[in-house]
């Protein structure tokens, strides 16, 4: 996936570019622009986990029309609820704003820093669809069991995502996990 920071500094328009000018004013728009950068990457990342989760609910679906009796069922549907739990936190999240009386001020360095967190979930979400790759052939050969287990790789991937993403959330607050 392209930088998108790079996108947004070639897109930026005439009032942006003044603005970059101004004395006092460089460093919000620089911070502004990292922070938009990091909100249009994190929609594309829940809008990626949107489409795993669909998968997986269709999978669901071919599940119960072909073995409605499954033990994998209910694991797939606790992944689905951990998957939609996730993409709305990831696309919900804090932009490392700082308005103008802030306790925690963020600076530039620590804004990409957010965004390099949210560019490394990209590598999670290939691991997840890597996983989800192999479900619907086990469910048409009928082995409970290798479900069962796709199911729990799923799962773990979908944990690891999360993991990377509480580090984030950590790097925001300072807490360090």
């Amino acid at each position: 996936m392209p930088d998108i920071r790079d996108r947004v500094e070639d897109d930026r328009g005439l009032l942006k570019k003044i603005q970059l000018v101004v004395p006092g004013f460089r460093g919000y728009r620089i911070r502004e622009d990292l922070r938009d950068s990091d909100r249009m990457l994190r929609a594309e990342l829940a809008k990626r986990m949107g489409l795993q989760r669909s998968q997986l609910e269709d999978a669901r679906r071919a599940l119960i029309r072909e073995n409605p009796m499954s033990k994998a069922l209910e694991e797939m549907g606790g992944v689905v609820n951990t998957m939609k739990r996730v993409e709305g936190e990831v696309l919900h999240a804090e932009v490392g704003y700082s308005g103008i009386a802030a306790d925690v001020r963020m600076k530039d360095d620590e804004l990409n820093m957010l965004y390099e967190y949210d560019n490394s979930m990209i590598e999670s979400l290939n691991f997840i669809d890597e996983a989800l790759v192999k479900v619907p052939e086990i469910i048409r050969s009928g082995n409970d069991a290798d479900l069962r287990g796709a199911v729990e790789a799923v799962r773990n991937r979908v944990d690891g995502l999360e993991s990377r993403f509480k580090r984030r959330k950590a790097a925001i607050t300072g807490t360090g996990l």
